[in-house]
């Protein structure tokens, strides 16, 4: 099995699940919203934002495919970008950290760790560009069909609570300490990986 993540794009912003493609709950204010899902033009929105994101601030997303299809994906952007971002009872987002906007593994993928492999693509990402932390905000009701990211999926994969709420805690990963845990998986790997070469010298004690 091959997993591979990618940045979004416009080439590629069709591969998200299509009730996601269609969706502008970030994207958009709730007035902006209606009025595109009443004109049928939430699509042409969704990618207007990414293409304007693109341009003016960079990458702002991943998609993690499995055998060449689309098992998940991620957004985030600064909230200036990100109307919605000011409508939760614990906004606002810190001024030093990105929004994770919100995050989706597809049913029959989940349990496999990709949603770690995402946030972790997120994080290196960020580290690249000098941000000091993403923040999002998870919903503890989450039912499957919101377009807030469950808390639990947050607090599973480093995230941690920095403004408790009943429904919609704000949450924050700073990204030093992501990679460093990153970092540290890796050695762990390179080194069991090491010791299990099959040409490597017996060393007797």
């Amino acid at each position: 099995m091959s997993r591979r993540l990618a940045s979004i794009t416009l080439d590629n912003l069709d591969d998200l699940p299509s009730r996601c493609r269609r969706c502008v709950f970030w994207e958009l204010d709730p007035v902006g919203q209606a009025r595109a899902l009443e004109a049928g033009e939430a699509s042409l929105e969704k990618e207007s934002w990414v293409s304007s994101v693109l341009l003016q601030w960079g990458s702002c997303g991943k998609i993690v495919y499995v055998d060449g299809v689309a098992a998940g994906y991620v957004l985030y952007a600064p909230p200036q970008y990100v109307p919605r971002s000011v409508a939760f009872p614990t906004s606002p987002v810190s001024a030093d950290a990105v929004l994770l906007m919100n995050a989706h593994i597809l049913a029959e993928f989940t349990g496999g760790g990709l949603g770690r492999m995402l946030v972790q693509g997120v994080v290196k990402d960020l580290s690249r560009r000098g941000i000091r932390a993403v923040e999002a905000f998870g919903d503890l009701k989450a039912d499957g069909l919101s377009c807030v990211t469950p808390a639990d999926y947050l607090l599973a994969v480093g995230f941690k609570t920095v403004r408790p709420h009943i429904r919609y805690p704000r949450l924050r990963l700073e990204v030093k300490t992501a990679m460093s845990w990153r970092e540290d998986v890796e050695v762990a790997l390179e080194r069991l990986l090491g010791s299990m070469t099959p040409d490597r010298p017996l060393r007797l004690a």
